[in-house]
């Protein structure tokens, strides 16, 4: 028997390419041959029948097929690019290295010891490895056993049975159903585990952006302590020429309210400083109280970009193949509600002694025995099964939006990250023209003001001016390291086929 030709004559088919109704089947009532206590004759063809179909006819109800995404030729900024097989799997390594930090090592790697987070997605894995095995048994036989004594009336008469039974149970796999299930169970189980995957990656980015954000932080700190100690230079010749009759007050009250105001900004710090360390102790898995990172200076070392990065990157990256094996999942799950509507055939034996006194249990005649199979199928169920068949298809459809959505999503970020990559690199040489103008400028305003030749308010403009440009180059440097472990993250970690 072809189980494919009998599924053209009970399906129709729609215009989805799920979407097929149950047509013409004939409701099939339960059916059992047993030996021993009980016997119900059925005719031997039918269990030669049965036998056939067990061993030649059981199939699946659905097959997996990628769903189509629309590849762009090219990145905008990197040119063409190929098409390849996922390899999330592949390690990805201490990426971080590149940043050429040792400081950062040591903390990226506590990530893997102590975050609280990924051990909850490490258990989330485990218990999807359970259930696979889980329903993998499915597909075994049973093996149960039973023990039981009773003791009963019925007016003056009293009986005492005993029995000790061995039961075995074994669902043929007729239409799929359990084997679809496996299916969606090992598809579970690999999108838990790129669950994992991409939490940790994602975590590790953030602890690396984190991390930068605090040492620009502690730059912008040193930055504003050198801008305070000038500072403190420009109010003592102010207040040394105003001695002398040179100047007006009004300059001594300027220089020193410029003086407070980057104090204070050099306190502010401390507060982003602060918060960003007990960030990175979160995410390393430590009270804030009792984790601290000392103060280091920054390098301005943003790591190089190798041009036409490779499209096996991409493809690494772990929350892309989770939204494909969720894909996988849905599917089978569906081949799970279809084999649903089918009859199940379960083949059972049992073996044991009974009988009405102790003594007598383990003699020859108390031994019982039972072996046969059992057809069940629904007769009616009000569209139950249907409508479980419809909805699996509807959560199919969902998991195909979703992985579109994520590929799409992923093709986004690496785009953006690389053009600000890119642009941010040449907005920091720009700025650091501005920075080295700034300077030249602040010495120009400090000696036409010894000489008298200016105003006090010109040397507080170009200080101003000299501060504001070499903060701002902090911010670009500050930006250009974040996109870097935001584009690691981006294309699954690391843009070098070791990482």
């Amino acid at each position: 028997m072809n189980i494919r030709v009998f599924k053209k004559v009970a399906y129709k088919s729609g215009t989805h390419p799920y979407a097929r109704r149950i047509q013409g089947l004939t409701p099939i009532s339960v059916v059992q041959r047993n030996w021993g206590l009980t016997t119900i004759f059925v005719p031997r063809v039918f269990i030669f029948a049965m036998l056939v179909l067990v061993a030649g006819c059981a199939t699946k109800t659905t097959s997996f097929q990628r769903a189509d995404v629309e590849i762009p030729p090219a990145f905008k900024e990197t040119g063409d690019w190929k098409i390849a097989d996922p390899k999330d799997s592949v390690p990805r390594g201490r990426w971080w290295v590149v940043f050429s930090d040792p400081a950062l090592d040591p903390i990226a790697q506590q990530i893997d010891i102590s975050n609280q987070s990924l051990r909850e997605a490490e258990a989330r894995y485990r218990a999807s490895q359970s259930s696979l095995q889980a329903a993998r048994a499915a597909g075994f036989p049973s093996v149960g056993g039973s023990a039981s004594a009773n003791r009963s009336a019925q007016g003056s008469e009293q009986s005492s049975r005993y029995s000790l039974l061995a039961n075995l149970g074994w669902e043929i796999d007729l239409w799929g159903r359990i084997r679809s299930g496996i299916e969606a169970s090992e598809a579970t189980r690999d999108a838990t585990a790129a669950d994992l995957e991409a939490l940790r990656l994602s975590t590790q980015a953030t602890l690396v952006q984190n991390y930068f954000q605090l040492r620009v932080a502690d730059a912008q700190r040193r930055l504003l302590d050198d801008t305070v100690v000038g500072y403190k230079r420009s109010l003592q010749l102010v207040t040394n020429q105003y001695n002398v009759g040179l100047v007006a007050r009004g300059d001594v009250i300027q220089a020193d309210a410029q003086l407070r105001s980057a104090e204070a900004q050099a306190i502010d710090t401390g507060v982003a400083r602060a918060q960003l360390e007990h960030a990175i102790a979160l995410l390393v898995g430590k009270p804030a109280s009792a984790f601290s990172i000392p103060e280091l200076p920054i390098e301005n070392k943003v790591p190089r970009i190798p041009p036409g990065i490779p499209s096996q990157l991409l493809e690494r990256r772990p929350d892309v193949a989770a939204a494909e094996r969720r894909m996988a999942a849905a599917n089978a799950q569906v081949g799970v509600a279809r084999a649903a509507v089918f009859p199940a055939l379960t083949l059972s034996a049992s073996a044991g002694l009974q009988s009405s006194t102790l003594g007598s249990l383990f003699s020859l005649p108390s031994r019982v025995w039972s072996i046969g199979p059992a057809l069940a199928g629904a007769i009616f169920d009000a569209g139950l099964r249907r409508a479980q068949t419809e909805q699996a298809i509807a959560n199919y459809d969902a998991t195909v939006a979703s992985y579109r959505q994520t590929v799409l999503v992923a093709f986004q970020e690496v785009e953006d990250n690389l053009v600000a990559q890119r642009l941010l690199s040449d907005e920091a040489d720009v700025q650091q023209l501005a920075v080295t103008s700034a300077d030249q400028s602040v010495q120009i305003a400090l000696n036409q003001y010894r000489a008298g030749t200016a105003s006090y308010l010109a040397v507080v403009t170009a200080q101003t001016a000299a501060y504001n440009n070499r903060r701002t180059a902090l911010d670009i440097l500050r930006r250009r390291l974040v996109a870097s472990a935001a584009l690691v993250k981006a294309l699954g970690g690391g843009w070098g086929p070791e990482r």
